[in-house]
C-alpha cells in the first residue's frame, strides 16, 4: 500500500450529463492498481437526507427553497461525520462523486448566494482537489436524452442548467482543477490523472 502523508479528498464536480461517476470509477480503479488505500462514495448520499433528496428529482416544488438547502447541508454534515472525515483520518484517498460546490451552484441556480453557501459548509473539509468537469448545458441535455435515454429531472432543467454552469464557470478557489468533459472519456481520464498525480507527489511520505 502507497503511503501518504495525510489523507485526500478528491472531489468531482460539474453539470449533469459530464460524465463524473464514469471518470471517478476510473480514477477509483487505476489508483487500487498502484496501491492507494480509496474509497469512492457520492452526494446526495444513501442516508436518510439523502434519500429525501432524490425523491425531489421528480418533485421539487414540495419543499421551499431554504427546506432544500437545509436537506443539503444535513446530508453532508452526516456524510462527513461518518464517511469522509474517518476515511481521511486513516489517510485514505477519498474519491466524492459532486461536494459543496455543486450545492453552491444548484442552489445558487435557485437564487442562494453561492459564497454564503460555501461559507456555509464550513464544517466541511476543503478539498485537496476539485475536478471541475465541463461542456455546455446544451451537450449536457443532449446526453442525458440521447445517450443515457432518460427523461430530464426538475433539477436538469436546460434554463436552471445555464445558470448553474455560469456559477460553475465563475468560481475561482485554488483547489479547482478545470477538465475539458467535451473529450472522449479516455482522454478525460488522462487529464485527471495528470491532476491527481501532482497532488498525490505532494502527500507521499
Amino acid at each position: 500500500m502507497v503511503a501518504l502523508s495525510t489523507g485526500a479528498l478528491i472531489v468531482f464536480e460539474g453539470i449533469d450529463g459530464t460524465g463524473k461517476s464514469t471518470q471517478l470509477a476510473l480514477l477509483s480503479s487505476s489508483l487500487k492498481k498502484e496501491g492507494y488505500d480509496v474509497i469512492t462514495t457520492r452526494e446526495p448520499t444513501d442516508g436518510k437526507y439523502g434519500r429525501q433528496i432524490r425523491a425531489l428529482y421528480s418533485n421539487r416544488v414540495s419543499v421551499s427553497r431554504e427546506q432544500e438547502l437545509d436537506l443539503f447541508l444535513s446530508d453532508r454534515e452526516e456524510h462527513v461525520n461518518e464517511v469522509i472525515g474517518p476515511s481521511l483520518a486513516l489517510k485514505k484517498i477519498v474519491l466524492c462523486d459532486r461536494y459543496f460546490l455543486s450545492t453552491a451552484a444548484y442552489q445558487g441556480a435557485a437564487g442562494f448566494d453561492p459564497l454564503d453557501i460555501i461559507e456555509r459548509n464550513s464544517f466541511a473539509p476543503m478539498p485537496d482537489l476539485a475536478l471541475l468537469l465541463e461542456i455546455s448545458p446544451e451537450e449536457s441535455i443532449r446526453r442525458i436524452t440521447e445517450k443515457r435515454g432518460d427523461l430530464l429531472n426538475d433539477f436538469e432543467q436546460l434554463e436552471s442548467l445555464k445558470q448553474v454552469d455560469a456559477i460553475f464557470s465563475a468560481m475561482q478557489l485554488p483547489y479547482i482543477r478545470r477538465i475539458d468533459a467535451s473529450k472522449t472519456v479516455g482522454q478525460i481520464h488522462q487529464q485527471i490523472s495528470i491532476a491527481v498525480t501532482e497532488l498525490l507527489q505532494q502527500l507521499r511520505t
